[in-house]
């Protein structure tokens, strides 16, 4: 009986330790297959971290020369070098009269081309000993008409130029200086034209043909005409006489 029972004992023995043999084993792998399957959760990256941009030092202010020459150094006043408002006020004066003398002066040439052309019909017609056609009354009138107009816009454009502030140390040249220079024929032309013009009229009127310095009325009209046209010319383009240049 003893020694069934020592089989027996010995066989659960045996029994037992394949158990524990077979589990172990099991136990020990799952043991070292977790830490594996554990490590990569428990491994975490450190946060991303901003970029900042990178602080370049301040670049130095460049360094003035002290050699530099200043205004005064150079021999100007302040004076010099202030704005000068009443020279400022003067130029944009004389701006303006010149302007409204160029204005003038166009719209001037428009009843004087008007006046030459009628000039022809206010003027009787026929030889010594033939029979003289006088011109009708309205063509004497309207020819009077525009040479009035005509004398009236040309001295009111001679006016702006003539009052037209004057700036010291300038000096003209090229078309303005013949521009001038005309002015010394269409201007007495301007005075002599309406003064024969009235005389010419009055003989016409009173039934006689045009006799005497009144007859000079039509040549000294077309010779003031032709130099204020080409006054007109003159500062309209870019004209430099080399010859009316100063050496």
């Amino acid at each position: 009986m003893s020694h069934t029972l020592s089989k027996r004992s010995l066989l659960l023995l045996m029994v037992g330790a394949l158990l524990f043999s077979a589990v172990l084993p099991a136990e020990a792998q799952s043991d070292a297959a977790s830490p594996s399957q554990k490590q990569p959760s428990q491994v975490q990256s450190p946060p991303p971290q901003a970029t900042q941009p990178k602080q370049l030092p301040n670049a130095p202010a460049p360094a003035q020369s002290s050699s530099e020459p200043s205004l005064s150094d150079l021999g100007f006043t302040s004076q010099q070098t202030s704005p000068d408002l009443k020279l400022q006020a003067v130029l944009e004066r004389r701006t303006e009269m010149l302007r409204i003398h160029q204005k003038l002066g166009l719209i001037t040439a428009a009843p004087m081309m008007a006046a030459l052309i009628t000039g022809p019909m206010a003027k009787a017609k026929g030889k010594n000993g033939q029979p003289i056609t006088e011109p009708s009354p309205a063509n004497l009138d309207f020819h009077a008409a525009l040479g009035g107009a005509t004398a009236a816009l040309y001295f009111s454009t001679a006016y702006f130029a003539i009052r037209a502030p004057r700036i010291a140390g300038t000096h003209k040249h090229g078309g303005i200086r013949f521009h001038e220079a005309l002015a010394f024929i269409h201007g007495p032309g301007m005075i002599l034209t309406p003064i024969l013009g009235i005389m010419a009229y009055d003989q016409e009127s009173n039934g006689e043909k045009v006799h005497g310095i009144a007859s000079a009325h039509g040549p000294v009209a077309v010779v003031t005409a032709a130099a204020y046209g080409a006054s007109i010319v003159a500062v309209s383009w870019p004209i430099h006489l080399k010859f009316w240049e100063k050496q």
